[in-house]
C-alpha cells in the first residue's frame, strides 16, 4: 500500500504563512511520520527547514502574490494589482499543472495557507482542499477598493469552493468560507535550553532587560540601531543581516557561536529569554509571543486590514505595547521605558492549533 501525500500549499507573501503551515507539517511528520510531505512554496528550503526536520519535497511554486512589498511595512499596491491580474488570467494552465503533478504523486489532500487557487486545484483533482488561516486575501483587498473588488470577488469565489477552513485566534469572519472549525494558535516551541543559548550568545541581562527585534521575513529597510546607545543596561537581539556591530546588540545570523547549535536558532527560540519582543503586525510572530506569553511591542501599519485585527488581539489577550511607526523611526524609544500593559480580557487563547490541525489530517488518512 502506498504511503499517504499531503500537498501543502503556501502563500507567496513574506516568512509568517510558511513559518506556521511549516509548524502544522513538523507536527504531523512527529505524529505519522509515514505521511509524505509535500511543500509547495516559494519560501527558501532553509526557513522550511527550520521547523520540519524530517523529510519532504519542495515544490517551488507560487499560486498567489500577498502583498508586494519593499520591506515588512511599504506595499506596491500597483505591482500587486498587476500580478494577481497575470496569475487570474493564468488560472486555468496553472490549475492543469498542479493537478498533472498531484495525479503522478498520489496527493490525497492539500492543505493552504492560503493561496486561494488551491480549492479550484483540488476540486480539478477530485481531492479535498482544507486551510488555515485568520484572514483571506479577499479581505485585504476589498479594502483596497477599485479594480481590486473584482479581485476580491474572485478569490472569495475560489474560498468558496474549499471543503474545510480551520479558522485561527484573531481573525477576521472569513465569511466566503462555507465549513468553518474554530482552531488554536499556531506555532513552533522553543528547542533549546535557555542557559544553552545564554551561554552561547553570551546573554547575561535578565528577561526583562532583554529585547528581541523581529520584523518577519522581509525586514524593514532602515532599523534606528543608533537608539540602543540609549539603552546600555539593555541587551537586544536581531536576525538582521545589516545590523551594525554595538556592544549591547546581538546579531544571531552573524555569530560566530551559532555553529554549536544542532540547528540554527529561529526567533521563537529565544522569545522565553525576552521581556519584550518588537515586532510589526504579523500573525506568526504574535502567535508564538502569545503561546509562550511574552510581551509583545507591535508598530502600528496603515492599509492593511488585517493589522487592527490582529492588534486587538494582542491587546485582548496578551501583554503589549503599540506604537507609532514615528515612535519607532523618529522618537527616542522612550517607550522602553514604561510598563508594558496587561491583557484587556482574562480568558486565554487555546494553544494547541498545530496539534489540532495535525491531529484532523491524519485522521483524514486513517479513516
Amino acid at each position: 500500500m502506498s504511503k499517504p501525500v499531503l500537498y501543502i500549499a503556501i502563500t507567496n507573501h513574506g516568512f509568517g504563512h510558511a513559518v506556521r503551515a511549516s509548524s502544522v507539517a513538523a507536527e504531523i511528520q512527529k505524529l505519522c511520520p509515514e505521511i509524505s510531505l509535500i511543500l509547495v512554496t516559494t519560501a527558501p528550503r532553509w526557513l522550511l527547514e527550520s521547523y520540519i526536520t524530517g523529510d519532504f519535497i519542495h515544490r517551488n511554486r507560487g499560486f498567489d502574490v500577498g502583498v508586494i512589498q519593499a520591506d515588512s511595512l511599504n506595499m506596491d499596491t500597483s505591482a500587486t494589482l498587476t500580478k494577481l491580474k497575470e496569475i487570474r488570467q493564468n488560472q486555468n494552465a496553472i490549475i492543469a499543472e498542479e493537478v498533472k503533478f498531484i495525479q503522478e504523486h498520489g496527493v490525497g489532500l492539500i492543505l493552504a495557507d492560503i493561496p486561494p487557487l488551491a480549492a479550484p486545484i483540488a476540486k480539478a483533482a477530485g481531492i479535498p482542499c482544507w486551510m488555515l488561516s485568520n484572514f483571506g486575501w479577499d479581505f485585504i483587498y476589498r479594502d483596497w477598493g477599485g479594480e481590486f473588488l473584482d479581485i476580491a470577488n474572485w478569490i472569495s469565489e475560489c474560498f468558496s469552493q474549499c471543503d474545510r477552513l480551520f479558522r485561527l485566534p484573531l481573525h477576521e469572519p472569513m465569511s466566503a468560507f462555507p465549513h468553518i472549525t474554530e482552531t488554536g494558535l499556531t506555532g513552533g516551541s522553543p528547542r533549546y535550553e535557555l542557559e544553552q543559548l545564554r551561554e552561547i550568545f553570551n546573554i547575561t541581562t535578565p528577561q526583562e532587560k532583554t529585547i528581541m527585534l523581529t520584523f518577519g521575513g522581509l525586514g524593514l529597510e532602515q532599523i534606528p540601531y543608533q537608539n540602543l546607545a540609549n539603552f546600555p543596561d539593555l541587551k537586544f537581539i536581531t536576525f538582521d543581516e545589516k545590523a551594525p556591530t554595538l556592544s549591547n546588540l546581538i546579531q544571531v545570523r552573524g555569530h560566530k557561536s551559532v555553529e554549536l547549535l544542532s540547528m540554527f536558532p529561529r526567533p521563537v527560540d529565544f522569545m522565553p529569554l525576552c521581556g519584550r519582543v518588537i515586532s510589526k503586525p504579523g500573525y506568526s510572530t504574535f502567535a508564538e509571543a502569545l503561546r509562550l506569553e511574552t510581551p509583545l511591542v507591535s508598530l502600528t501599519r496603515e492599509g492593511f486590514a488585517e493589522a487592527p485585527v490582529l492588534l486587538e488581539g494582542i491587546v485582548n489577550y496578551g501583554y503589549h505595547q503599540i506604537i507609532s511607526p514615528a515612535d519607532f523611526f523618529e522618537g527616542d524609544w522612550a517607550f522602553l521605558h514604561q510598563s508594558v500593559h496587561p491583557p484587556r480580557l482574562s480568558e486565554k487563547l487555546n494553544k494547541d492549533g498545530s496539534h489540532t490541525i495535525a491531529k484532523a489530517v491524519i485522521n483524514y488518512f486513517q479513516k
